[in-house]
Order: structure tokens, then C-alpha cells, then sequence
């Protein structure tokens, strides 16, 4: 079914089309049926004849419980959009100058990120004249790198964009780390 037809189904009255073919409760096909006479049928089951298929020459409807159909319907959305990963990119600014137990403090949020299945941007900024030893900056992103390996994987090489280093990581799949977290 399409979105539009997912959102509006026609039932008993609405349907105009005649005959249809119906497919009854226990989803036997009875045939084409004028609308009037399957609308009837639907009736005395106490359920509801519902348009399923109304491209379709003649229209396929069935014989159902609507509300029932409809609440289970809202229900599958739920479940799909629960299973649906929600994944941001999150961000770890460093420094040329970060000393070693500050970069393990940034080390363990950017695990932390990847573990929750964030994408991850490392960003090192050089201020005033760092900027003359990017190499270091470069070596430092590239050590963060080196010690996130187990958790993600880098999608390109460190890049240098004026003033900053930047280079995008993302989480490893829990199978391959070897984390069944």
C-alpha cells in the first residue's frame, strides 16, 4: 500500500464502486460482489466491508473489524519507528597544546558517543600562532585516532580547513568490536 491509501481506507458506505471483489474474515475470496450485497454480508457479521486495493478493477475489499484493523495498524507504526535508530554527530574539540590527561578525559566521552552509535567530528583549533606547527596538531588527531580504533573507524583522513584540523569517525558495528553491550 501506498501513503495514501495507509492513511484512508473507504468503508462500508464510502465505497461507490460496484461490484468489488471481497475477500471474506477468514481471508477466503467469495468473488465479485455487488457493493450493496457485500456491504450486507459485512453487516450481519457485525464487521465492516473496508476498501483495500481501490486501483484495482474491480476494487478488492474485505470483510474486518475497522477499529481493530486501524489499532493494529498504529501499533506497527510505533514498533517501526521504536526499532528506527536515532544517530546524531557529536563533536570532541581539541587542542594542539591538550595535555595527556585531558585528552583521556575527551577519549572517554568520544567512546562514550560511539558506543550509543553517535557519529563523531574531531575538531583541533589552533589559536594565534600554533597554526605555524600544524604537524603537532596533525600528530595529536592522529594519536585520538590510533586510540579510538576499537571503537570507530575514521571515514577519511585528518583534513586541515584554515585554522582547524577536522576528521569524522564512525562507531564500529558492535559484531565487529567484539562488544556485545
Amino acid at each position: 500500500m501506498n501513503k495514501e491509501n495507509a492513511k484512508f481506507h473507504r468503508i462500508n458506505g464510502q465505497i461507490r464502486v460496484s461490484p468489488v471483489v471481497v475477500i471474506g474474515e477468514d481471508g477466503r475470496n467469495m468473488g465479485s460482489i455487488p457493493t450493496q450485497r457485500a456491504i450486507d454480508m459485512a453487516m450481519e457479521l457485525e464487521l465492516d466491508l473496508v476498501e483495500i486495493s481501490p486501483t484495482s478493477r474491480p476494487p478488492v475489499c474485505r470483510i474486518m473489524d475497522f477499529g481493530k484493523f486501524k489499532f493494529e495498524q498504529n501499533m506497527k507504526e510505533k514498533r517501526q519507528r521504536r526499532k528506527q535508530k536515532q544517530s546524531q554527530v557529536k563533536e570532541v574539540r581539541l587542542s594542539p597544546s591538550i595535555q595527556p590527561n585531558d585528552l583521556d578525559t575527551k577519549l572517554k566521552s568520544a567512546i562514550k558517543f560511539l558506543e550509543a552509535g553517535h557519529r563523531l567530528n574531531i575538531k583541533l583549533e589552533f589559536r594565534r600562532r600554533e597554526i605555524a606547527h600544524k604537524d603537532i596538531g596533525i600528530a595529536v588527531v592522529g594519536d585520538f585516532l590510533e586510540r579510538l580504533k576499537d571503537y570507530g573507524s575514521s571515514l577519511s583522513r585528518p583534513k586541515s580547513e584554515g585554522r582547524s584540523v577536522v576528521c569524522m569517525v564512525e562507531p564500529k558495528d558492535k559484531d565487529e568490536s567484539g562488544n556485545s553491550n
